[in-house]
């Protein structure tokens, strides 16, 4: 029969089958012993010293590496040394994403020429197709510097495709600074129907917000807020007097200085962008067939605009969508209201 193994101070052995995790209870045994955490491994104080080292030589690796702009020299021997695989090189690239053709839109919109209805449309859509709506804050400012130019385009060009891009701004030539050219749509109107509902604009703004018009034109006095259209004109007063009748046309022509002149040279330069640059430019007294068209040229990201347009769907969450219109009297009408 077998003894049982005896423990050094007496009795038996409180670990018959050897010592647990970590070491025996301080007072059994010397520190400087070999531990046994494992049966397959073990450690001394040595390695442990080894050990941390190792890390800290990495540790001072990586801060040379992101102080210096690149990896220290050791680690490029060290990965010679132990090869050049990579998981490109194992597992090849991953496939790329397949994007619709034409991926890059830009919407230049022209102010008072129904913009605001199409914006809504859009973000509806771009909810229910997956596409990025890119928007700017930036309403009044479409004449550009050569570096706000170059800026921009940098914003607009790095934004995860496809993506629609729209914002009150003249043409833009992309191809200038390098970047790639995308397909352009706009939408104008009547010139003289677009001054008319700029100039109720200015005075009492529109459906956002009962101050809008106050936010817009503080220092318009009260006379002239409520001057009569009719007065203004055969009064020839200032704002009447030049109906900016020319505004459209820079924003097909560009931001060449000469695009803010009116004349022929400006007018030529917008039909030639027209016809390069611009998949389709609609009139708003058209708009249904306007909608219908995107919806046939541009799919991906048009698609149902009609029947929203027409009747928005109550789970999209939709805002007031509204179009704008003057009777003979001059007067403001609201042609459709419809909230989901």
């Amino acid at each position: 029969m077998k003894k049982k193994q005896q423990h050094p101070g007496g009795g038996a052995d409180p670990w018959p089958h050897g010592a647990p995790l970590g070491g025996a209870p301080p007072g059994l045994g010397s520190w400087k012993r070999r531990v046994s955490l494992l049966p397959f491994l073990r450690f001394s104080l040595r390695d442990y010293g080894f050990c941390m080292a190792t890390l800290l030589v990495f540790c001072l690796g990586s801060l040379f590496y992101q102080l210096s702009g690149g990896p220290p020299r050791f680690l490029l021997d060290l990965r010679q040394y132990l090869g050049n695989s990579t998981y490109l090189d194992d597992h090849g690239p991953p496939p790329s994403k397949v994007l619709p053709f034409p991926s890059q839109v830009v919407y230049n919109r022209v102010g008072k020429c129904g913009s605001r209805t199409v914006v809504l449309l859009l973000r509806i859509l771009s909810e229910k197709h997956g596409f990025n709506l890119v928007t700017s804050d930036i309403h009044n400012k479409t004449r550009l510097t050569k570096n706000e130019q170059m800026e921009l385009i940098k914003n607009i060009s790095t934004a995860e495709q496809p993506y629609l891009f729209t914002r009150h701004v003249h043409f833009l030539n992309f191809s200038r600074f390098g970047g790639d050219q995308p397909v352009y749509i706009n939408i104008i109107r009547d010139p003289v129907n677009r001054f008319l509902s700029n100039y109720f604009f200015r005075r009492f703004g529109d459906w956002r917000g009962e101050q809008n018009h106050m936010i817009r034109t503080p220092s318009m006095r009260q006379e002239e807020r409520y001057l009569d259209i009719n007065e203004c004109i055969l009064e020839n007063y200032p704002e009447c007097s030049n109906p900016r009748l020319f505004y459209i046309i820079p924003y097909f022509c560009g931001q060449h200085p000469r695009c803010r002149e009116p004349g022929e040279w400006a007018l030529e330069r917008a039909k030639l962008n027209v016809n390069e640059n611009f998949l389709l430019v609609g009139i708003l007294e058209e708009l249904e067939d306007v909608l219908l068209l995107l919806e046939r040229f541009l799919p991906h990201y048009f698609k149902g605009v009609l029947s929203i347009y027409k009747d928005p769907e109550p789970g999209l969450n939709s805002p007031v969508i509204v179009c704008y219109t003057w009777s003979q009297e001059d007067k403001f009408h609201l042609l459709n209201e419809q909230t989901s």
